[in-house]
């Protein structure tokens, strides 16, 4: 009994409490064919970094990449007729589609949404390629529609994340009816002077292809994107000659023409709000600057020892004058100092409005009458201009003056010195 039917047991038990993986937790990449597991993948949205091959993303993972803290309201979508075809091939369609809605816990193959982006109110619509392939439906072209017209109602940018096979064959003319009322719809946001954004994820064929995902503004693709009508198989079985290579990818596009920009999906954001301001002739959120971040930091500090009870002068200032102040400040300046760095070297408009003041108040007008201005002016006039930057920035200011002093005594010292 010791040594057989014991033994037997721990093995029987052993066996049915070990956890198996799941079926998708490990992931092959198509560019190389190495192994990756899924919770990496998504951290880095889902690029491979073994090639950098940008994988398929679900309509819920891009709506997040794109909204301001991955928040968004979802825009609800009228119901449309379900199967009215009857249509049944080796499955019922309304079988495929219930299969369909519970392995993506979506209604159809589009999920539209409004939020922010940057600051920007936008309106955003994203095709789930797992749906069906991403077909386009009555559903679907339903919902891209809602979509472009709630961004003419709260007068926003349309976005569209465009990954689809093309039309859904279940629903026939139906489904070729979509067509023209998506390009009816985009041309109300054209009408009310607004941008849409077309952003090719692989792949975009088909039908989707041939209407509102080439009707955009502004083209943007993803890098490998499969761009087409017709898949190059077909083209290549119908011609019977040998395509070029990467024919149909987003690279080769680009270097011919149909779309405007190849984009890694870690810029994807960046570029898309550059555009929406851009083309709607709205500022960039500004960053905080380093006096905002420390009033913010003071302020919280304060309020949480108000919390603790510690209401007195003496709890303020200690947690004014405390390390954990100093050291956020600290920080806070550090950090402000190095993100604005740029901002203040390359800022022109500083450097053109003292060149206008020198050139306005000496007589000569020529490049060597500004030169012989009197340095000690011209410094005076920086140290003016740029005010608040050099409250923040005392070493530097102390550094000028010492500059201004020495460029003083070089200008009235002996003439053999000048």
């Amino acid at each position: 009994i010791n040594s057989v039917v014991r033994p037997k047991i721990r093995g029987l038990l052993a066996t049915s409490t070990k956890r198996e993986p799941p079926d998708d937790f490990w992931m092959k990449c198509p560019g190389c064919s190495q192994m990756l597991d899924r919770k990496a993948l998504e951290d880095n949205l889902f690029i491979f970094p073994c090639c950098g091959h940008h994988g398929r993303m679900g309509a819920v993972q891009r709506l997040k990449m794109i909204f301001d803290g991955g928040h968004w309201d979802k825009i609800d979508v009228a119901d449309v007729p379900m199967d009215p075809l009857k249509f049944r091939d080796v499955k019922r369609y309304t079988d495929r589609h219930k299969a369909a809605k519970t392995a993506t816990e979506l209604d159809d193959a589009v999920l539209v949404a409004s939020g922010k982006l940057d600051g920007q109110k936008i309106v955003a619509a994203a095709q789930d390629f797992r749906f069906m392939g991403g077909s386009l439906g009555m559903a679907a072209g339903e919902a891209v529609v809602t979509g472009m017209l709630k961004a003419v109602e709260l007068k926003a940018p349309f976005i569209l994340f465009a990954a689809s096979g093309g039309a859904r064959m279940q629903e026939g003319i139906l489904s070729l009816m979509q067509m023209p009322r998506t390009t009816i719809a985009i041309q109300a946001l054209r009408t009310a002077k607004l941008p849409y954004i077309v952003v090719l994820t692989d792949p975009t064929t088909g039908g989707v292809t041939a209407s509102y995902a080439m009707l955009g503004d502004v083209h943007i693709a993803e890098p490998g994107a499969l761009i087409c009508f017709a898949g190059p198989r077909v083209i290549q079985q119908t011609i019977r000659e040998q395509l070029p290579e990467g024919f149909q990818r987003a690279e080769y596009l680009l270097a011919h023409g149909m779309i405007d920009m190849v984009t890694k999906r870690v810029e994807l954001r960046e570029t898309l709000s550059k555009l929406c301001h851009l083309l709607t002739n709205t500022p960039l959120r500004k960053k905080k600057t380093a006096a905002a971040t420390i009033a913010d930091t003071a302020t919280v500090l304060v309020a949480n020892a108000d919390a603790d009870g510690d209401t007195g002068p003496g709890a303020v200032n200690g947690v004014l004058n405390g390390t954990t102040l100093n050291g956020t400040l600290n920080g806070s300046l550090n950090g402000a100092a190095a993100s604005h760095e740029d901002e203040i070297q390359n800022d022109t408009s500083i450097a053109i409005a003292v060149s206008d003041n020198i050139t306005a108040s000496a007589p000569p007008k020529t490049l060597d009458g500004i030169k012989s201005a009197d340095k000690g002016d011209i410094e005076d006039a920086q140290i003016v201009t740029i005010g608040d930057v050099e409250s923040q920035r005392p070493t530097p200011k102390t550094a000028k003056s010492g500059k201004s002093a020495a460029a003083k005594g070089k200008a009235g010292g002996p003439a053999k010195d000048a």
